[in-house]
């Protein structure tokens, strides 16, 4: 006898049949199993590798010498001479080597760096974590053509749920409304699926960790 049932009312029957029968859960432990293989690497190898994965420039300095060493070859190479940085441990800490900054958003259509602190970073993704706490504010991570990252190494954390552990540690009750994570530059491959770095945002990240912040 033919069958006249549609194609459309085959496959809701072989849906409610599936639905009738009972099967064994395939994968008992699956909630169990870790997402990621266990990590072996020092998590600033871990850090430089991701972030230079994607597009990223990472800078490991000892001291305060060292990153002022590598600001001017920095500034140098670039011709900077719009720098920006809003937040006053960071002023200080650029003012205690001379290096020169502007303080204020006077004329910062023309801002070439904006230089930031950061909440955390990420390593097993190479992210940088940043919130509205932050008194360099957000347009200092956005609008300039180049962003220079400045953390210490006790920000360095593995995953996000480490992040997360920092920012309560800090905060208390009082965790930011904001929270974002940079992941590297700002990109997109809208057009003709061809990627273009600096869309909508900084063409360069510079992440400087520094293992004596003084």
């Amino acid at each position: 006898m033919k069958d006249n049932t549609t194609a459309k009312e085959q496959m809701l029957k072989k849906i409610r049949k599936a639905l009738l029968e009972k099967r064994e859960n395939p994968y008992p432990h699956l909630e169990e199993s870790p997402l990621y293989k266990k990590n072996t690497e020092e998590l600033e190898i871990l850090f430089a590798e991701q972030l230079t994965a994607i597009s990223g420039n990472f800078i490991f300095c000892e001291d305060g010498i060292d990153f002022f060493e590598n600001m001017l070859q920095l500034a140098d190479k670039f011709k900077w001479r719009k720098i920006y940085c809003w937040e006053p441990e960071l002023q200080e800490f650029l003012a205690k080597y001379e290096f020169p900054f502007y303080q204020t958003d006077k004329d910062f259509e023309q801002a070439e760096v904006g230089i930031t602190l950061c909440e955390a970073l990420i390593a097993r993704n190479g992210s940088v974590m940043v919130s509205n706490q932050s008194q360099a504010g957000r347009r200092l991570s956005i609008f300039p053509h180049h962003h220079i990252v400045i953390a210490r190494t006790s920000q360095l954390v593995l995953d996000l749920k480490d992040a997360f552990q920092l920012l309560k540690n800090k905060y208390g009750n009082q965790i930011p409304s904001m929270i974002s994570n940079i992941t590297g530059p700002s990109r997109t491959a809208d057009i003709e699926k061809t990627l273009v770095l600096g869309a909508h945002g900084p063409k360069e990240l510079f992440v400087f960790l520094i293992d004596d912040f003084s």
